[in-house]
Formats: C-alpha cells, sequence, structure tokens
C-alpha cells in the first residue's frame, strides 16, 4: 500500500475517534463529571469533562461510524483504497475511547497542577488516540488487527498532532477555545 492509500485508511479508521473531542466541546455543559470533588486540595477532572459532552461526544462519534459504514463501499471504489466498515463494538471503543483519554488526561493535568486548558505537550495530542486504540484492541482484536497495522499506526501518530493543532487553532479562533494549544 502506498503513502497516500495509508493515509486515506489511517484518517477513516481514526475519524470516529477524531470527532468526539470536538463535539463534546459543542454540546458540553452542565454537570461536571466529578461532581466538584477534590483530592489532595484539586480538583478531580474539572469543569471542562461534563456528563453531557462525555454522552454527546461519544454518540457523535458512533453516528459518525456508523455513517462511514454505510458509505464505505463506493468511497472505497472512489478512492482506490478498501476503507473498513465500523462494528457497533468498535464504533463504541473509538468513540468512548477517546472520551475516556481525555478524562484521564484532565486529571494527570489536575494531578501535575496544570489548569484547564494549559498545555501538556504529548499528553494533549495523543491521550485520546492511545485510549481509544487499547480499548479498540481488546474488543475487537481481530477487527483492530486487520486495520491498524504498522503502517496505518505509525501515520496514525504522526497525522494526530498535526490534526490537534489545526483544529484547536480553529476553535481558538471561533471562540470556543481559549487558547490556542
Amino acid at each position: 500500500m502506498d503513502l497516500v492509500a495509508t493515509v486515506v485508511l489511517a484518517f477513516w479508521a481514526m475519524l470516529p475517534a477524531y470527532v468526539p473531542n470536538n463535539a463534546a466541546v459543542l454540546v458540553g455543559g452542565g454537570p461536571p463529571i466529578d461532581g466538584g470533588r477534590t483530592w489532595k486540595g484539586r480538583r478531580l477532572l474539572g469543569d471542562g469533562k461534563s456528563w453531557r459532552g462525555t454522552i454527546g461526544g461519544t454518540l457523535a462519534g458512533m453516528a459518525l461510524a456508523f455513517g462511514l459504514s454505510a458509505i464505505a463501499d463506493p468511497m472505497s471504489v472512489a478512492v482506490g483504497v478498501t476503507l473498513p466498515t465500523f462494528p457497533l463494538v468498535v464504533a463504541f471503543t473509538l468513540s468512548f475511547g477517546a472520551m475516556l483519554g481525555d478524562i484521564v488526561a484532565s486529571f494527570l493535568k489536575r494531578r501535575t497542577g496544570r489548569e484547564r486548558g494549559a498545555a501538556f505537550p504529548g499528553l494533549d495530542q495523543l491521550d485520546f488516540v492511545v485510549a481509544s486504540l487499547v480499548l479498540t484492541a481488546l474488543a475487537a482484536p481481530a477487527w483492530f488487527g486487520e486495520v491498524f497495522t504498522l503502517p496505518v499506526l505509525a501515520v496514525v501518530l504522526v497525522l494526530t498532532p498535526l490534526l490537534h493543532l489545526g483544529t484547536n487553532g480553529i476553535a481558538y479562533v471561533l471562540h470556543l477555545k481559549e487558547e490556542p494549544w
């Protein structure tokens, strides 16, 4: 498989994980997951991690996965790459895994004294990727092994930080985020 085909496959396979955190920003708010609780004088997660955002983000990612599944065959013909469909368990693990990774990162940020929106290089760009991939590998190992080959994983690890910076820049310009990075 050539590089362009690998990039197309990697982007397609990760879309259900790329969308949830962005959707959560749009639908979030409401009661925070941590209920305002603290640990060692710091919030567990903070107000930025809400039930509504987590559920809404997960559902948005799953809806996208189902939509992609519906058009996988004609898109495969159009782009010349066999694009995967997303079984229910995979739609869930990619989407919820992205949200879970972001929640874990928020917990780690609070433990290291970082406030909401503060940068944590590396963690900010890959937290959701690692969690979504690990959950998917555990829940659907055959699907994962077929789709996420080593070249595809390598592209995901390079492509994701670039997409993260781009989407954060757009969210900043649209006043959806306080800091661009």
